[in-house]
């Protein structure tokens, strides 16, 4: 119920009651402090959606600001595009023995493993061409990554994968500003690190 709902409710209590037994000032009293409370109650929430309307808009300010930057994020599939090779990296969390990349197309299917060998702690980048295990040029589209790595005792070692990209617009579609790069839109939690865009080749 709002103010003036509560204003006009109190009133139409006051003009129908009983005149040989009025309202109690308690009563009334109490009644006053329910609409203060109601009053500050909507303040509050007013202050409340400015404040998320302010910060929505700096979100929005701050994601505009990121086009035509490179940004290095969290992935787990990436996009070959025409003639243009796919820049895949990862990150380590321990020293590995052995890693493994496996790229499947859309429909799941094996198109290249990739044996990285031994890589220290830290990040390390994928060469992969865009090419299939013989040697084709596989279609542009998207390719999911599997990556493994494990220690000399065959332990599994924690490896993120990571896509390198040039931010190319903002999508606010979902309500939430995320960045577009290639045919892929990136929440900005997803981003790990923002560089200077490099020229076009």
């Amino acid at each position: 119920m709002g103010k003036n709902e509560f204003v006009k409710l109190l009133m139409a209590q006051l003009s129908h009651q009983d005149p040989t037994s009025p309202m109690g000032s308690e009563a009334f009293v109490a009644q006053l402090a329910q609409f203060a409370n109601v009053e500050l109650a909507q303040s509050a929430n007013q202050q409340l959606e400015s404040l998320v309307m302010a910060q929505a808009a700096s979100n929005q300010m701050s994601a505009a600001s990121l086009v035509g930057r490179e940004v290095l994020y969290s992935a787990d599939s990436v996009t070959l595009g025409k003639g243009l090779d796919p820049s895949i990296h990862a990150r380590l969390t321990g020293a590995a023995n052995k890693v493994t990349a496996v790229i499947k197309d859309s429909a799941g299917k094996t198109v290249r493993t990739l044996e990285l060998g031994a890589q220290p702690e830290g990040d390390l980048v994928l060469p992969w061409d865009g090419r299939d295990d013989a040697g084709a040029r596989l279609p542009p589209g998207d390719y999911k990554l599997q990556l493994t790595a494990a220690d000399k005792e065959g332990k599994a070692v924690t490896i993120d994968s990571r896509v390198r990209g040039r931010v190319t617009g903002v999508s606010f579609q979902n309500g939430y500003p995320e960045l577009v790069v290639g045919t892929t839109r990136i929440r900005l939690a997803d981003v790990v690190q923002i560089d200077e865009a490099t020229p076009n080749p």
